[in-house]
């Protein structure tokens, strides 16, 4: 386990590294944000409880998307094989969807600040809404890793990340709206902690997923 472990943090030091030093990939998407919650405010000035919780999710999905593609399409063929080499399937995978996580996650805080700041903050309860928007931006982000891992293997491009990816995640993103309302609300919701173990459920899941049938990917 300790070996696993310092490999997989070996794998995410890399893509952070790699990350820093080609910084136009982190500025373009941190630059794709702010521009798709800009065009809402010049937009949608004050948009309404409902709305403005529909547009955050929404946004999220669509950064999402941008900013795992490039996770495993961005990968060489060679580099992927000298990975193969020197590394377990289940070591690269791992370290993926922790780079991803991060990345979203930076992502999603930055989304709520601009959210909060040019549009009209209706949420009563901010802190269980970032608290949420981490969550939630997490789950996106192990969904997609898992795509984009596939889209890879079979040389297409992110285009079949967004196919394949729409019909899976348009449950989790509903289910996400629905648990995030509690932060406009005094009112308790019913279920609610059921709705939060769920997500953490599908994550679970999905990560289980990624550890049995990446290895299939992984040999070929």
């Amino acid at each position: 386990m300790s070996e696993f472990i310092k490999r997989v943090s070996v794998l995410v030091a890399k893509d952070i590294k790699l990350e820093i030093r080609q910084q136009y990939t982190f500025y373009g998407i941190m630059l794709y944000v702010l521009c798709t919650i800009f065009i809402i405010y010049l937009s949608i000035n004050n948009p309404e409880e409902t709305v403005w919780n529909a547009l955050f999710w929404i946004t999220q999905l669509f950064i999402c998307v941008n900013a795992v593609a490039k996770s495993f399409l961005g990968e060489s063929r060679g580099r992927m094989l000298y990975y193969f080499s020197i590394v377990s399937a289940s070591e690269f995978i791992v370290s993926k969807i922790i780079f991803n996580s991060i990345i979203v996650l930076l992502m999603s805080l930055l989304s709520f600040l601009a959210f909060t700041l040019l549009l009209d903050n209706p949420l009563t309860y901010g802190l269980k809404f970032l608290m949420i928007a981490l969550l939630g931006g997490v789950s996106l982000s192990f969904v997609f890793t898992f795509l984009a891992a596939i889209a890879a293997k079979a040389q297409q491009s992110s285009a079949i990340m967004t196919i394949m990816g729409f019909p899976l995640i348009i449950p989790q993103i509903l289910l996400l709206m629905k648990v995030s309302t509690i932060a406009f609300s005094t009112v308790v919701q019913a279920g609610l902690l059921q709705m939060i173990g769920l997500i953490i459920g599908l994550d679970i899941m999905i990560i289980l997923l990624s550890l049995v049938l990446f290895p299939y990917l992984w040999r070929e």
